[in-house]
């Protein structure tokens, strides 16, 4: 495994951000951590990429330890954070050289490697645009081209797709893709969008420091079967109990809704609206979501 981590836990204090959390990473794949905001995303980020220590637990890159040789995990990752790390003034060559030339790297070397990722990000006739010039889209280019240029084991993103509209998105999305089946690049992020993570090869759903579910997107969301039936009404607690004694379903109730998980969902629609009448304001079906996976699994949502 490229990426591993043990029971690793992370506290501020009194308050415990990551709890016992353990997973791997296989090399080649596009690994993802979907939460909330404040679910343990962001301090996980933080010690994968070396900027934080774990209070418990271990945490290997590339075979190497992050606390006891945090310098050589860092000659083997790539990081892409939330927030932007280009230097505006600066061109997009000139935010790469200098880059380079962290990593030890120069001259002809140097070089060559700018022209291979600017290239592969199809970035190579924006090398001498000033970054503050750039479309959000390019920008975020910029940075995924930044932390590809010394050729890194594991590629690390924090919430990739902050804010990019969804053409730029989808554009991310394919680079990463392309890097992963043909370079061979291993890529983990972190992220509370849904379609995002619908794009990963494997999934772990961390909620207030603990994983709740691991699987594939599609693995995950065979766990909840059938189709998803939401009931928007006045009381859902009340209608709740009736409804699932009348069908012997297990309803959920969420604000102002109750969700039902059962195979046959517009059958249902008809009886539980005849059943009920002029109780249930609106109704809507859908496919099993990875929003219905984390609400199975902690009763709330991911916003």
């Amino acid at each position: 495994m490229i990426v591993s981590a043990q029971d690793l836990t992370f506290r501020y204090g009194q308050r415990v951000a990551l709890a016992g959390l353990s997973f791997s990473v296989p090399r080649g794949q596009i690994f993802g951590v979907l939460g909330p905001n404040g679910g343990g995303k962001s301090t996980l980020f933080g010690i994968l990429s070396t900027m934080l220590e774990p209070s418990e637990g271990k945490v290997q890159i590339a075979g190497l330890d992050v606390v006891r040789q945090p310098s050589e995990v860092r000659r083997r990752i790539g990081v892409v954070f939330q927030s932007q790390s280009l230097d505006r003034k600066l061109t997009v060559l000139e935010n790469l050289t200098s880059q380079g030339h962290l990593y030890g790297m120069s001259g002809e070397k140097l070089r060559r490697r700018v022209r291979e990722v600017t290239e592969r990000l199809s970035l190579a006739d924006r090398r001498g645009d000033l970054v503050e010039s750039l479309s959000g889209g390019l920008k975020r280019r910029v940075e995924v081209a930044k932390a590809l240029l010394h050729h890194p084991a594991v590629l690390l993103l924090d919430e990739p797709s902050t804010g990019l509209d969804p053409g730029a998105r989808r554009e991310l999305w394919q680079y990463l893709e392309d890097l992963r089946s043909q370079e061979g690049v291993t890529a983990l992020l972190t992220t509370h969008i849904l379609d995002e993570a619908d794009r990963c090869d494997h999934l772990i759903l961390l909620h207030q420091g603990r994983k709740v579910a691991e699987g594939s997107p599609q693995e995950l969301k065979a766990k909840v079967g059938g189709d998803v039936v939401v009931l928007e009404v006045d009381d859902p607690r009340e209608l709740g109990p009736r409804i699932s004694q009348r069908f012997g379903v297990e309803t959920h109730a969420t604000d102002g809704a109750l969700r039902v998980e059962m195979a046959g969902g517009h059958r249902f629609i008809t009886e539980v609206v005849e059943a009920f009448p002029g109780v249930i304001r609106s109704i809507a079906m859908h496919k099993p979501t990875l929003e219905d996976v984390f609400l199975d699994e902690t009763g709330v949502g991911i916003d």
